[in-house]
């Protein structure tokens, strides 16, 4: 019995990180929605992100005062100006390409525009000598490779719109004629640009954010200087794009909802479960999921919004997955590589000591960053 009963236990530790991660692309899928619906309703893009991260600081600052309170670095300029350059990539340059480039688009688009976020970092690490190829390794191929499908697919889903297709029927056919005029209002390539732009600002943030945690490792305490200083800086941007102070004004509906389940799930909770995930199971895992959240936001698109996916979207959907899963299988060789090299010449992996991140598609690119007095140091 005692056997049994220790059985399920590991059983259920062992399902632990699934159910985390599974319960996280529905999180995610769940703010594209709601963030769009907020859209529908007059949302700015630009306030949306500026009470978001309120939300998130005042979420988060409370558990990095009071848990890292006793590992908390001392707090320099050099480090503060980092934090600061993280406010703006993330918070406000990604953030709003993303949600101006989904107004233009679809809800479904721009979740999985999001795959080809390994492949950008995977280029900007070669970029900033931070990955290294050898072509002589099958795995080392296979990144190259996947990158380039990546891409491909990506140029698929931003040149090819194709036919209308209706996944699942909803009620979107009392909305057929609003849906075609809002279509024929959206400009889908500069949509499309604007989507993988805040990919690009995203991986930046990886990079950096995997840099700092070096000078300055307290994930929670990075978190909530990152949320809050996000907050001035989305203000000033906010002030310079709006000029109408009205849309400052927030009622008991989807825009408040926006605000806050964005804050709390998006920008607090997923931080710390991504973090636990990818030091107990590696990036490696935590990567796998991201098309989950891909065909789940199709799915209530499909239901909530009445949003029709197009054909070209499916195929550069597939294409982009299929180069994500070669450059994450190129990234597990590389690491196994990595691990056995180490242990065989009694050295220490290049950045996972102390790298600790709460963003989970940066942590599928690892980098080699050459020793500097014993310690690594970098910047992208």
């Amino acid at each position: 019995m005692a056997e049994t009963c220790d059985k399920m236990i590991k059983g259920l530790r062992n399902l632990k990180p699934y159910l985390a991660m599974v319960s996280l692309q529905f999180g995610y899928a769940g703010m594209y929605i709601i963030t769009m619906v907020s859209f529908k309703h007059g949302m700015s893009h630009w306030v949306l992100s500026v009470y978001r991260h309120i939300v998130a600081t005042l979420f988060m600052a409370p558990f990095a005062l009071v848990l890292e309170r006793k590992i908390r670095p001392k707090m320099t300029l050099p480090i503060f100006l980092r934090l600061a350059v993280l406010g703006f990539l993330e918070p406000v340059l990604d953030q709003n390409l993303y949600n101006l480039g989904m107004k233009n688009t679809s809800t479904t688009f721009a979740s999985a525009t999001v795959n080809i976020l390994p492949a950008i970092t995977f280029i900007m690490a070669i970029i900033f000598r931070l990955e290294t190829v050898n072509f002589r390794k099958i795995h080392s191929v296979a990144k190259v490779v996947g990158t380039v499908v990546t891409v491909s697919g990506a140029m698929v889903m931003t040149l090819y719109k194709g036919p209308a297709l209706q996944i699942i029927k909803g009620h979107a056919g009392s909305q057929h004629e609003s849906g075609s005029s809002e279509s024929s209002e959206q400009n889908w390539v500069l949509g499309t640009i604007m989507l993988i732009s805040s990919c690009c600002g995203w991986a930046s943030f990886f990079i950096l954010q995997s840099f700092t945690l070096k000078m300055y490792p307290a994930e929670l305490s990075m978190t909530a200087w990152i949320c809050f200083l996000g907050i001035f800086e989305g203000g000033i941007a906010t002030f310079i794009f709006e000029r109408d102070m009205s849309v400052w004004s927030l009622g008991f509906d989807s825009r408040l909802l926006a605000c806050v389940y964005s804050g709390i799930v998006c920008s607090g909770m997923a931080y710390y479960i991504q973090g636990v995930v990818t030091r107990e199971r590696g990036p490696v895992f935590v990567t796998s999921f991201s098309p989950l959240c891909m065909i789940i936001t199709a799915a209530l698109g499909s239901i909530v919004l009445a949003e029709q996916t197009h054909l070209g979207s499916i195929i550069g959907a597939i294409i982009i997955v299929c180069g994500l899963y070669t450059v994450v299988w190129g990234k597990s060789k590389d690491s196994v590589n990595t691990i056995e090299a180490t242990q065989s010449e009694g050295q220490e992996l290049p950045i996972k000591d102390g790298a600790r991140t709460g963003s989970d598609i940066f942590e599928s690119i690892e980098v080699n960053v050459p020793k500097v007095g014993g310690k690594n140091n970098g910047k992208p």
